[in-house]
């Protein structure tokens, strides 16, 4: 123990007003070093913890960015399939009326077949009801077949009678009228053939 030592027994004081009283020993003075590289890592860290967040951020945003890519894809696929669904009903109730007028206007020609029938047997009175009838469906798409003197066609005409002769078949008469509807042939014309 040292004779300035405070807490050494044998130490002497001088009591005395304003006597010189011995230095207490120095106080360690306070190093700033050791508070600036706490400072410097504290800093490293937050900047580690910033980055580390940007980088989950920017992860983050990426993966938004797909998903918004893939639910843009499917509305885009699903608009295109609602569009060709509409456009197929659209074509399938247009095919479906036409299959109905055409089941009608066939139904209609036995009429026809019986006006022309009623006018060359004379009876006037029915011409002017089967041309009107015919004017109508013409409009509609109706198309009579007049073959006669025509060369024989299996898809337009029903031979029902045969003659004899040279070189190509060729329509003689006409038995029975035929039609097409809108370019389909709705009832062939039943024909005599000669060749």
């Amino acid at each position: 123990m040292s004779p300035d030592d405070p807490t050494d027994p044998g130490r002497v004081v001088d009591a005395r007003p304003g006597a010189a009283q011995p230095a207490s020993p120095p106080a360690a003075a306070a190093d700033p070093l050791p508070e600036e590289p706490r400072e410097a890592e504290t800093l490293d860290a937050l900047e580690a913890a910033v980055e580390e967040a940007a980088e989950v951020v920017e992860s983050d945003l990426s993966a938004l960015a797909s998903e918004r890519d893939d639910y843009l894809d499917q509305l885009r696929r699903l608009q295109a399939d609602f569009e060709n669904y509409r456009k197929r009903v659209l074509k399938q109730q247009d095919e479906l009326a036409e299959r109905a007028t055409e089941g009608l206007v066939a139904d209609l020609l036995p009429v026809l077949d019986a006006c022309d029938a009623a006018a060359q047997h004379g009876d006037d009175a029915a011409a002017p009801i089967a041309k009107a009838l015919v004017d109508v469906l013409e409009k509609q798409g109706l198309v009579k077949l007049a073959p006669e003197g025509d060369a024989f066609d299996p898809n337009h005409h029903e031979a029902v009678a045969h003659e004899p002769g040279d070189g190509e078949s060729v329509v003689t008469e006409v038995l029975r009228p035929g039609y097409l509807w809108k370019g389909r042939v709705l009832r062939p014309a039943m024909v005599r053939v000669r060749g």
